[in-house]
C-alpha cells in the first residue's frame, strides 16, 4: 500500500535559526552552529511560518515514511545541541588494578586525546582520540570520573562509545571482569 502524503512538524524555539538548502540542514543557537547532511533522504522541507518546518514524503512506502520521524528527531537533537548542549558521565570501574586516564589536548589539531593506563594490569597504553567539538575534563567532586560535553550529540555519545570499546576485557570470562569506563549518565549541560 502506498501512503500519497505524509508529514511531521517540528517547532523552532526562540533564539534558534534553522537554515535548509538542498537538504543540508544549519542550525544556529545561543552555544554555536551545527550542520547536518541529510542529502541521501528523499524528504522535502517547507516553512508555514518562520517557527515551524514542516518535513514531508510524496508516494513513499512504509520504509519510507519512518525516515520521516527520524529526520525530525535529527533537527531537534541540533536544535537541543545549539541551545543546551550534551553532557556524558563517565566512571572507571576496576576490581583490582586502578585505571588511570590522562587527558589531554592535541596543540595541532585542537582535539582531546584520553590515555588510558593500567587498566587490568596491562602495560598497554590506549590512546582514545575525541571527536572534534568534545571536551573532557574530570569531574571536580567525584573520584573516577570524567565527563564530556559538546554540542553535537553523536559527536559526544561516539567519544563516549570509543572510551568504551577502548576498554573492552579480552580472553577472560566477561562476567567477572566487569573493569571498564562506563557510561553513567547522560544530560544536558544547561539544566532547566
Amino acid at each position: 500500500m502506498k501512503y500519497i502524503h505524509s508529514q511531521e512538524s517540528l517547532d523552532i524555539p526562540e533564539g534558534v535559526k534553522v537554515h535548509i538548502k538542498t537538504r543540508l540542514v544549519t542550525v544556529e543557537g545561543p552555544r554555536g552552529k551545527l550542520t547536518k547532511n541529510l542529502g541521501h533522504l528523499a524528504v522535502s522541507f517547507s516553512r508555514p511560518s518562520p517557527s515551524v518546518i514542516n518535513i514531508e514524503l510524496h508516494h513513499g512506502n512504509r520504509k519510507n515514511v519512518a525516515t520521516l520521524r527520524t529526520v525530525r528527531t535529527l533537527i531537534n537533537n541540533l536544535i537541543i545541541g545549539v541551545t543546551k548542549g550534551y553532557k556524558y558521565k563517565m566512571r572507571y570501574v576496576y576490581a583490582h588494578f586502578p585505571i588511570n586516564v590522562n587527558l589531554d589536548k592535541n596543540s595541532e589539531t585542537g582535539v582531546f586525546e584520553v590515555e588510558i593506563r593500567n587498566f587490568i594490569g596491562e602495560k598497554i597504553v590506549r590512546k582514545v582520540v575525541m571527536q572534534p567539538g568534545v571536551d573532557v575534563e574530570p569531574s571536580k567532586n567525584v573520584k573516577d570520573e570524567i565527563q564530556l560535553t559538546g554540542n553535537s550529540l553523536e559527536s559526544v555519545s561516539q567519544s563516549a562509545a570509543d572510551i568504551q570499546q577502548a576498554c573492552k576485557v579480552r580472553n577472560k570470562d566477561i562476567r567477572k571482569f566487569l573493569d571498564g569506563i562506563y557510561v553513567s549518565e547522560r544530560g544536558n549541560i544547561l539544566e532547566n
